[in-house]
């Protein structure tokens, strides 16, 4: 930690009033925005200069506590950036950067569907108002999971209150993209069956509002409590298995049409969620080479990549059972 201060202070000046002017900084979600200083400390120190040229990378054991998430990743680290840096470190190669793009990407990709899906998908399998609303809100939710990750991902290195305020964004991100799993799923899952889709939607709606009501516990985001959140979200997804299972035995058994058209994809989206959370929990393949995948492949990462290839590969399934229910409507 000594390098790591004695670099800051060579940096930074103490910008007190601007002109005269008091109160020139204010913040967004813990996130202080410069106003009379290109960049601003969080405890009110100012870097001169507003390049990506003025944005230092640290090692893992010279940055503060609450950025040491991971010690195989060894190098790469932005730290104590104000809220102008943090956007400008966009630009800059550091560990964060495949995590930072993945989503915003992946955010992007979900923007054009959601065009796609209204303009052309779902008109072309001759959707009702319904299909384009129940659609949009699943992509949306996608939307805002990713976007949420990327702003985590972004500012965390702004302070440690600022980090804080954005897992508690990207964890409510994260709940809310679940729930755009669900959604459209139950939708066209229990089409036929009302009753038990309401059921399930309310179900998995109270249950998504618990996970959220929990982020209010003052512990919640400490690191004592990691186990207890990875828990908490793994049993949010895991609850999927009850309402598939109830579904096969409705729809008449493994056998049916649609069971054999929608069971593998559920199938493949819960095996995409495994192989994600193996790479989250386990640090592989930095654990075995620490300091060879800072940059590119590290765990987190492959986690990143992962998750959007199971949101889309789960728009794609939509897609699918939506145009089995179109042509096969229900039977009175």
């Amino acid at each position: 930690m000594g390098q790591y201060h004695h670099e800051n202070q060579n940096l930074v000046s103490r910008a007190g009033k601007t002109n005269g002017n008091p109160g020139w900084s204010y913040s967004v979600l813990d996130v202080e925005i410069d106003r009379g200083c290109h960049q601003l400390k969080p405890n009110n120190l100012c870097i001169a200069g507003s390049s990506t040229e003025n944005i230092p990378l640290y090692e893992f054991n010279e940055v503060p506590m609450w950025l040491q998430h991971n010690p195989y990743v060894v190098s790469g680290y932005r730290s104590l950036l104000p809220g102008s840096l943090c956007l400008k470190s966009l630009f800059v190669w550091s560990n964060e950067s495949i995590n930072i793009w993945s989503h915003l990407l992946g955010f992007m990709i979900f923007v054009v569907l959601m065009i796609y899906d209204n303009a052309i998908g779902v008109p072309n399998h001759n959707g009702s108002w319904s299909d384009h609303i129940i659609v949009t809100l699943g992509v949306l939710c996608y939307q805002f999971c990713m976007v949420c990750s990327a702003g985590y991902h972004v500012f965390v290195c702004h302070s440690e209150r600022a980090s804080k305020r954005w897992l508690a964004v990207d964890l409510t991100g994260i709940s809310i993209g679940i729930i755009g799993c669900y959604l459209p799923a139950v939708h066209y899952a229990f089409y036929c069956l009302s009753i038990w889709r309401d059921i399930y939607l309310i179900i998995i709606s109270l249950l998504s509002v618990a996970v959220l009501v929990l982020q209010l516990h003052p512990h919640f985001f400490h690191h004592s409590w990691a186990r207890t959140r990875i828990l908490l979200y793994c049993s949010l997804v895991g609850y999927g298995i009850i309402p598939t299972v109830h579904w096969v035995l409705l729809s008449g058994g493994l056998h049916t049409e649609l069971v054999k058209l929608f069971l593998p994809k559920v199938t493949v989206m819960y095996i995409l969620g495994v192989i994600a959370f193996v790479f989250y929990l386990s640090k592989f393949p930095e654990r075995c080479c620490p300091g060879r995948f800072d940059y590119l492949g590290a765990s987190h990462q492959w986690w990143h990549v992962t998750v959007v290839v199971a949101c889309l590969w789960w728009h794609d399934s939509i897609t699918s059972i939506m145009d089995y229910r179109i042509q096969n409507p229900c039977i009175s």
